[in-house]
């Protein structure tokens, strides 16, 4: 990377100021969080407001064809002729020149550069300072008359003006050249930064004021910008030409290879899905860059699988793709690093290897013509498949292509490998979970049971728990459990815990020994890993003053936050008897606890809902008394909800969902529901109480005596 782009101007002229006097120029502006989809915003906002402005004409007439916003047609030179011509600045004027083709005029190219120098600005406010942003856009206006420099009318509109402040003003702007948190060797992959800014913008500042710092970018109108390059006509293109297949080598040049990188890393961004980024390379390569492409993906001791393919012309795809799977890439082919160049497939001479030797007519636009390049998908130092991409003509691609693909196939590489991650990590932990929670719930005599349990995470082992069992005696166990946090950790205490509370309850042990033994285990258990994660701690002192010089310098330590954290546990266990049915018998005979857990509800047929349990303290924390159990009868038509706190503490703004007894009242409403429509009730009222999913685990337990 470059070095630093160095301060061009000072002030832009009030950034981020009010307004001043009647005829401000028009501006725009947004408060955003510090958040991933905050640059995705102000690429919203910058290219709305400059569409309504061209609408408004308040752009002007574009600087290469002289047409409007709207459709209007070019204005014809002085002397009326419409003979085009072209000005000092060797763009044409608006007499008679062939109008741009959509989407090319100089003010589409202006939204595209805002657009762009936006994205980076609030990124790098984002990524650095951590804040939220203010982002402002508008038509800036310069004054001057009596100041040095070539004068031009009053109030004559010179540029556009984007202005991105936080509220770190001690924080400099990023430097790109020397990227913050560089560890194992390997520099973290951040954008090109203020360096798009500097090649954009006419001029660029940064301005400090108390608790705020703005940088800004001015863009002048007249599509200097552009590196002062007009679009490509649609004249200039060959007859027949795919589209994109005719871009000019120049169009990768400068901005447009980073406007296209830029676009990259923003679609790429956290795709979890290896299939979804492959199809997303594909569609962003063809035809903007290639005529045809493939991806081909690598797995553990198998054959290179082709994903996908994609051709400009439907037609040959088909064709494309057959072709490409009767000859995958080898092992090591293409060679990496760098992008491999092959002759046009149609050739006598193509190379082979490269997974780009294919029939002419499925390949390019021109049978037997084209040429092909193939590049490996490597992420951390690992190959995870490969590119190939085609275009059209025999010439070798140039050294600004060859670059752009393979800054492309790393961003695509680095996508695929945090997706492979991300998909291993969610299947440990769907296997996980699956070993902790019990592949099926007992059916116990004369009770019905509904049953939900939903973890927050899919990708994460949850740390609520349930299960129903029988015990010898005519006896059925239940529990609905809640460790403490979530992931590996909690999955930790969840597998301590369930086998430990099915073995006691099989041994005969009643409701308040089992939580009692239970109990004096994780404070066994606890103590052990404390003194464990002591000596640790005491291993090496030398590791540990290393430590805190990394931590007094700012920089991150691994393992520093490693050690000792006690995991509590809240628990609602209980058994069931059933009743001899016959006369006014039936239903079942209930004895439960509540340890630090969210206490049950009993609904009775006649609509009253009652606590059926005490409030007693959770599992893990103290030596205390023997825990106390109640018993009560579980009567034909009574329900016993039991639930965890991802019920009762569910959160709408500053309100939760059982504030003011709320679930004793949406549990009421269920009166002559069975079992599973009650838990599907209660389950749509937690989900119905803010519009945001649920950010804890949900388990809930309906037990209703028949």
């Amino acid at each position: 990377m470059g070095p630093f782009p160095i301060q061009r101007a000072t002030d832009p002229g009030n950034p981020l100021g009010e307004p001043q006097g009647a005829d401000t120029p028009p501006s725009v502006r947004i408060s955003l969080e510090s958040d991933p989809v905050a640059p995705a915003e102000a690429r919203r906002l910058v290219r709305a407001a400059l569409a309504e402005w061209a609408a408004l004409g308040l752009l002007g007439a574009c600087a290469f064809c002289g047409a409007r916003a709207g459709g209007e047609p070019p204005t014809r030179g002085p002397a009326g002729d419409g003979d085009g011509h072209r000005d000092g600045d060797g763009h044409r004027d608006g007499g008679g020149a062939a109008a741009c083709p959509p989407g090319a005029h100089s003010t589409d190219l202006l939204a595209d550069d805002a657009a762009l120098v936006a994205d980076e600005l609030v990124t790098n406010a984002v990524v650095h300072a951590g804040t939220s942003v203010e982002v402002r856009c508008r038509l800036h206006e310069r004054v001057t008359a009596g100041t040095p420099g070539p004068q031009v009318a009053d109030e004559e509109r010179v540029g556009l003006l984007v202005e991105v402040s936080d509220h770190h003003p001690t924080r400099a702007p990023a430097d790109p050249g020397t990227p913050y948190g560089q560890a194992g060797g390997q520099a973290a992959e951040y954008g090109r930064g203020l360096q798009i800014v500097a090649s954009l913008a006419e001029c660029w500042g940064v301005t400090y004021r108390t608790g705020l710092k703005t940088v800004w970018a001015r863009i002048p109108l007249d599509g200097a910008g552009t590196l002062g390059r007009p679009p490509a006509r649609a004249d200039e293109e060959a007859a027949g030409a795919v589209r994109g297949s005719g871009r000019d080598e120049a169009d990768w040049r400068g901005h447009g290879a980073l406007s296209f990188l830029a676009e990259t890393s923003d679609l790429l961004a956290g795709q979890l899905d290896e299939e979804l980024v492959a199809a997303l390379a594909g569609q962003l390569l063809v035809p903007r860059l290639a005529d045809w492409c493939a991806v081909w993906l690598d797995g553990a001791g198998a054959a290179p699988r082709l994903a996908g393919a994609w051709h400009a012309d439907e037609t040959r795809l088909d064709a494309l793709r057959a072709a490409l799977e009767k000859s995958p890439p080898g092992p090591g082919d293409p060679p990496y690093p760098g992008v491999t160049e092959t002759r046009g497939p149609g050739d006598a001479d193509a190379d082979a290897g490269a997974g780009a030797d294919i029939d002419a007519d499925a390949a390019g636009a021109d049978a037997g013509a084209g040429m092909a390049l193939a590049c490996r998908l490597v992420t951390n130092g690992r190959p995870v498949g490969t590119l190939v991409l085609g275009r059209p003509g025999k010439t070798a691609a140039s050294d600004a292509i060859v670059t752009l693909v393979e800054d492309f196939a790393r961003r695509v590489a680095l996508a695929i490998g945090a997706a492979r991650r991300y998909t291993r990590q969610a299947t440990i932990s769907r296997v996980l979970q699956r070993g902790l929670l019990p592949s099926q719930v007992a059916r116990i005599p004369g009770v019905a049971s509904g049953l939900v349990y939903e973890p927050s995470d899919e990708g994460l082992a949850g740390g609520d728990f349930y299960d129903v069992f029988h015990c010898p005696g005519d006896r059925w166990c239940f529990m609905l459990g809640d460790v403490q946090g979530s992931g590996p950790e909690a999955a930790v205490v969840t597998g301590l815990a369930r086998p430990w509370l099915r073995l006691l309850g099989r041994e005969g042990y009643r409701v308040g020994e089992v939580l009692d033994r239970l109990n004096r285990l994780l404070l066994d258990d606890a103590t052990e890993a404390a003194e464990a994660a002591s000596a640790l701690a005491a291993v090496s002192a030398a590791e540990t003053m290393a430590a805190g010089e990394a931590v007094a310098a700012g920089l991150p330590v691994a393992g520093a936050s490693d050690g000792y954290h006690p995991r509590f546990l809240s628990l609602l266990y209980g058994e069931l008897v059933p009743l001899p049915v016959g006369g006014k018998g039936g239903g079942a005979r209930c004895t439960l606890a509540s340890a630090g857990h969210p206490l049950p509800l009993l609904l009775r047929p006649d609509g009253t809902v009652r606590q059926a349990a005490e409030p007693q303290l959770l599992l893990g924390i103290a030596e205390n008394g023997p825990y106390q159990s109640q018993t009560f009868d579980l009567e034909p038509g009574d329900t016993l909800l039991c639930v965890t706190d991802g019920v009762t503490e569910r959160r709408s703004g500053g309100r939760m969902l059982d504030d003011g007894d709320g679930l004793a009242q949406a549990l009421a409403s269920c009166v002559g529901l069975n079992a599973e429509r009650v838990a599907d009730r209660i389950r749509s009222v937690v989900h119905d109480f803010d519009a945001a999913p649920p950010d804890d685990d949900l388990a809930l337990l309906v037990l209703q005596a028949e």
